[in-house]
């Protein structure tokens, strides 16, 4: 159907180019075949619409001249001056026409003035700015001495156009490309979203602006998918816009905008302006963002955290939240297939630790049964299909916190782990709560009085180098999850509310990946409220409020570590689930600690962990201890020996500013 069209189209085209040429044609021999008459020229180009009207009358659909006629509203004048120009680009003979009408045979090009004297109903007003020709940039007007006598041509755009090839106009390709293909699978909440946003657009009256669509909320996955969604109901392409790229020059802003409601109407597409990775608040971005909305005519998505008002456009806004466990056990189950059954109900795990909106879920199923298949090569394994799927689904989540954390790879277990026995039992509790928190917040309904309290929260407090951040190390290893330190430099703003939004983007990012977020020396972050003295206290406690709120509603895993229980606002401490205190070490468990501290490839001599766990030094030292002394060892080409850790715990202890004492080191030799 489609090749039939283009080969329609060009004849049509021809016919069309057949009728102005003829005019031309008279209007260029007039001079030395005087009995050439007006009413034959008359005819030839009656003749040739004629034919024209009769091909597209036969169509199945309208040629491309007649949709950009109708389009930007050309006059016939109008339309025919543009097909001159390009009939120039497209068959010789107009050139050697213009020549011949010109008197000049190096004048081959079209000017305003030949087309008033050969086509008919000639107006000024297609020259003017503001009208079509020239406002949407279908002809440019070059350069000479007066504006009837320059050169006119037909833009590049509008001639592929016309000719029936499709492609971005090269001056947005660095600004906006197109959106991919529609996802196959959508959650039915955001399914519905894109029926409002199609109605939206779809019963709008004729005669009237398009609403704008503002997409909102942290699932910036979902809503692009949304916008795909309500784009394929409509028969639009969407082409996307990042809000970073958006000219701040009002110049370049209005170029841009004029080039892209072209683009828009000929090809039948909307824009996506996505402001997902906006950072902070910019007036000169946001202004450019207010412009847009303000000016732009084609269908316009605005998509974003915050809502967003402009002074004259209103905003049609939808929420497009997170997924619901059911909604992703559907999308699961219809992307995984007939290989869904061999999970054996091991997707409530996935489930209750990743949240990812269809095309994610969509891409970690490819890549999972791509990497399975590519292994076995046959029916996949349910034990290798379920691990597959979660590294799978931790790879497409990282990607949306990796810009606001750190992300520790953790490789240590429980063995690496020397606390008492009581402390140990508290962090197998922690890790239960989080393997069990979908079970019991939607299969036995807490979820469902509330999200206040749901929150898995946890307070590592003890002296440094105790164990607090190893112990998230074995945490996220044992849980299979993914452990982000935040750094405190890029959250703390002096800005009043912006801590908040830093805060905010990062508990919404985890949201989705089912992240362990580390908050380490965190009273420096979640420190007492102070009594309000000035506007500055206000605002600080404000801060402390949200962040209460935030770890109470958390789905995740939250650790907070410090040195200084006592710094922390008993209020925060009131909602903290778990509080887990990391004893300074005794003489037994440094000896312990000392007896696991080198690898098993690391080749020793001689040690005596008695006399070793005398050094009084938590856990965190003596790894800096050990590692030094193997340092010292591998230059000289020994194994590791006692006099290698003594000359290591003297620099250890020169950095903690403390003399070694008899007690520690008498007896070493």
């Amino acid at each position: 159907m489609a090749e039939e069209w283009s080969q329609a189209n060009q004849r049509y085209l021809a016919a069309a180019l057949a009728a102005v040429r003829a005019a031309l044609e008279q209007h260029a021999a007039a001079g030395e075949a005087p009995a050439a008459t007006d009413a034959a020229a008359g005819a030839a180009y009656a003749a040739a619409w004629q034919e024209a009207a009769e091909l597209a009358a036969a169509m199945p659909a309208a040629p491309t001249l007649e949709t950009l006629a109708a389009t930007f509203g050309l006059s016939p004048f109008e339309r025919d001056l543009l097909l001159l120009c390009a009939g120039v680009e497209l068959d010789a003979r107009f050139g050697e026409l213009a020549a011949l009408a010109h008197r000049d045979p190096a004048k081959t090009y079209v000017t305003f003035s030949l087309a008033l004297a050969a086509l008919p109903d000639g107006h000024w007003s297609a020259l003017s700015p503001d009208g079509p020709l020239r406002h949407w940039r279908l002809i440019e007007v070059g350069a000479g001495n007066a504006l009837t006598a320059s050169p006119l041509r037909i833009d590049e755009r509008a001639l592929h156009h016309l000719v029936g090839v499709r492609h971005l106009d090269e001056r947005l390709a660095g600004f906006i490309k197109p959106a991919a293909s529609a996802p196959a699978a959508l959650a039915a909440s955001h399914r519905d979203l894109a029926e409002q946003a199609a109605a939206t657009w779809s019963q709008a009256a004729e005669d009237t602006l398009l609403p704008v669509v503002q997409l909102c909320g942290e699932e910036r996955g979902g809503q692009i998918a949304v916008a795909m969604a309500a784009c394929t109901l409509l028969g639009l392409d969407l082409h996307v816009l990042p809000a970073l790229a958006l000219p701040l020059d009002p110049r370049e802003h209005e170029a841009l905008l004029r080039l892209w409601d072209r683009e828009a109407a000929l090809s039948r597409s909307a824009l996506l302006l996505d402001c997902g990775e906006l950072e902070g608040s910019d007036p000169a971005r946001g202004a450019a963002i207010t412009r847009l909305i303000e000016n732009t005519v084609s269908p316009l998505i605005v998509a974003g955290r915050e809502r967003r008002s402009t002074p004259h456009r209103p905003l049609v806004t939808l929420e497009v939240g997170r997924p619901s466990a059911g909604e992703q056990r559907a999308l699961w189950e219809s992307s995984l297939g007939q290989a869904a059954a061999a999970l054996d109900g091991r997707l409530d795990a996935l489930i209750g630790h990743f949240s990812l909106h269809g095309p994610a879920i969509r891409a970690a199923c490819v890549q999972a049964l791509g990497r399975v298949a590519a292994r076995s090569g046959g029916a996949p394994d349910r034990i290798e299909l379920d691990a597959a799927l979660w590294e799978a689904c931790r790879l497409q989540s990282r990607p949306q916190l990796e810009n606001l954390a750190q992300r520790i790879e953790s490789a240590a277990r429980w063995d690496d782990l020397v606390l008492p026995e009581s402390q140990r039992q508290i962090l197998r509790e922690i890790a239960a709560h989080v393997r069990q928190r979908l079970k019991v917040y939607e299969g036995w309904g807490f979820a469902a009085r509330g999200a206040r309290g749901l929150g898995i929260s946890v307070l590592f407090s003890g002296a440094s180098g105790t164990g607090k951040t190893l112990a998230a190390e074995v945490l996220a290893n044992e849980l299979n999850l993914d452990l982000h330190r935040i750094d405190l430099s890029q959250v703390v703003s002096k800005y009043i509310g912006e801590t908040e939004k830093n805060l905010r983007r990062v508990f919404d990012a985890a949201e989705g990946c089912g992240a362990i977020l580390l908050f380490d020396e965190a009273d420096a972050l979640f420190g007492k409220r102070s009594e309000v003295k000035d506007s500055h206290d206000r605002y600080a406690n404000i801060e402390v409020s949200y962040l209460l709120q935030r770890m109470e509603s958390y789905r995740g895993l939250a650790i907070l570590t410090t040195n200084m229980r006592e710094a922390l606002d008993q209020a925060f401490l009131r909602r903290i689930r778990f509080v887990v205190q990391f004893p300074f070490p005794d003489a037994g468990q440094r000896a312990e600690i000392w007896r696991r501290v080198f690898p098993a490839e690391t080749p020793t001599a001689g040690l005596d962990m008695a006399r070793l766990a005398r050094l009084n030094v938590a856990g965190g030292n003596i790894r800096n201890i050990a590692l030094y002394a193997a340092f010292l060892a591998a230059e000289a080409g020994e194994p590791v020996r006692m006099a290698h850790l003594l000359r290591a715990a003297r620099v250890e202890y020169a950095k903690l500013e403390r003399p070694l004492t008899e007690a520690e080191i008498g007896g070493w030799g």
